[in-house]
C-alpha cells in the first residue's frame, strides 16, 4: 500500500464535503436525552450543542435538586469551550487533506478522527457517570443503592422517568463525515476493491446494519409489570389487576404500561407518533398472567368483562382456555385486532 501517492478527483471532493459536515454540526444539537414521565405528558429534553447545552435545562436542574445530583452548567465543563475549535480544526484538516491529496495524510486524519469519535464517548460517559452517582447526601429523595446514571445510547428507567438518549442532527453530520472519511480510506487503499472481488461487502453491510439497529434500536421484549406499584402511562392509575394489564414498546425502545386494554387503545389513538410502528403486549387473563404479544393471545370481547377503566376485552394465550372461559363470560371470540378497531 503507497502511502505517498495522491488520492483521487472524487475523493477531494468528498473530502470538502466531509468539511461542510463537520462545520454544520456545529450549528445544530450533537445529541439529545430526552425524559418522560406522568407528571411531564409532554417530555422534557436536553439538547447538548458544540458549546452550549438548550432545552429544558432549568426544569432538569430543579429536579436534580431533589434527588441530590449536581445541578447541570455550561460553564462546568471544558469541553464547551474547546469542542467547536477541535470540530473546526477537522474540518480544516479535511479541506487540507482534500488540497494536498496525498493518502498519507488522508490516512492520518481519519485515523485522529476516529480516536476523537472513541474519546469522546468515553468522555459523556464519565460525564454521565459522575452525574449519576455522586449525589448529596442531604437530598429531599433519597433511595438507597440507586444512581441516575442515563443511558449513553438508547433507553433506561429511572425512577418514574424514562431516560432516552439519542445523537441529534449534529451528531448524524458527525457520523455521516466519519463514514464518508471510512468510506474514503477503504476506497483508496484498495480495501473495499478487495472485499467486492471476494463478494462479501454486502454481507459486511448487512451484520454491520443489523448491528446498529441492535444497539439503537428496541429490544423487542417486555418489561415485567409490577403490580401495585407501575403507573398506567394513560391514566395514571396503579395497575393493579394482573388479568388485563398491558403494555407496549416504542421502536426507540420505550416501554409504556397500562392497567386496561382500552388506555392502551387510547394512548396509542392520543400518540400516533409515538407508538407508530410500536409492538403491543398483554398479560393473560388466567394465571400466572403471562405477558405476550397481542397478536399470539386468542380474545374475547363483551359480555360481562369488564377491566379496572370498564375495557371489553380479556386475552388468553390458550384458545381452548377462551372458548372454555367464554361459556361464563358471555363475549365475543376475536383476536386483538379485530376487536380493537
Amino acid at each position: 500500500m503507497n502511502t505517498n501517492s495522491k488520492i483521487s478527483g472524487l475523493s477531494r471532493v468528498t473530502l470538502f464535503i466531509i468539511a461542510g459536515l463537520l462545520i454544520a454540526s456545529v450549528f445544530y444539537p450533537i445529541w439529545r436525552i430526552e425524559l418522560d414521565a406522568p407528571q411531564y405528558p409532554e417530555g422534557l429534553s436536553i439538547l447538548i450543542f458544540a458549546d452550549k447545552i438548550g432545552g429544558d435545562l432549568q426544569i432538569v436542574n430543579g429536579l436534580n435538586h431533589y434527588i441530590g445530583m449536581k445541578q447541570i452548567h455550561p460553564h462546568d465543563f471544558i469541553e464547551f469551550t474547546i469542542l467547536v475549535y477541535i470540530i473546526g480544526f477537522y474540518a480544516a484538516f479535511s479541506i487540507l487533506t482534500a488540497l494536498l491529496a496525498r493518502k498519507k495524510i488522508l490516512y492520518t486524519l481519519f485515523t485522529l478522527f476516529l480516536l476523537f469519535g472513541i474519546l469522546s464517548m468515553v468522555d459523556f460517559w464519565r460525564w454521565e457517570y459522575d452525574y449519576g452517582h455522586n449525589l448529596d447526601p442531604n437530598a429531599a429523595i433519597i433511595v438507597p443503592g440507586m444512581s441516575y446514571q442515563p443511558p449513553l445510547i438508547g433507553f433506561k428507567k429511572l425512577l418514574n422517568f424514562g431516560a432516552f438518549s439519542i445523537p441529534d442532527v449534529g451528531g448524524y453530520l458527525l457520523m455521516a463525515g466519519g463514514v464518508l472519511m471510512t468510506i474514503l480510506v477503504l476506497r483508496e487503499s484498495k480495501i473495499l476493491t478487495k472485499i467486492r472481488k471476494k463478494r462479501t461487502a454486502t454481507l459486511a453491510a448487512t451484520v454491520l446494519l443489523t448491528a446498529m439497529l441492535t444497539s439503537c434500536g428496541s429490544s423487542g421484549t417486555p418489561e415485567p409489570i409490577t403490580f401495585n406499584s407501575d403507573v398506567c402511562e394513560n391514566c395514571k392509575m396503579t395497575i393493579a389487576d394482573p388479568r388485563f394489564a398491558c403494555e407496549l414498546i416504542t421502536t426507540k425502545g420505550r416501554c409504556a404500561k397500562f392497567d386496561d386494554g382500552i388506555c392502551m387503545i387510547n394512548y396509542t389513538k392520543a400518540h400516533p407518533d409515538k407508538t407508530l410502528s410500536a409492538t403491543y403486549y398483554i398479560c393473560d387473563y388466567l394465571p400466572p398472567h403471562t405477558i405476550t404479544a397481542v397478536e399470539k393471545m386468542s380474545c374475547i370481547k363483551g359480555g360481562i368483562i369488564s377491566g379496572p377503566m370498564g375495557g371489553t376485552i380479556a386475552a388468553f394465550a390458550s384458545k381452548d382456555s377462551a372458548m372454555v372461559y367464554n361459556a361464563s363470560l358471555q363475549g365475543e371470540m376475536t383476536t386483538w385486532d379485530a376487536g380493537t378497531r
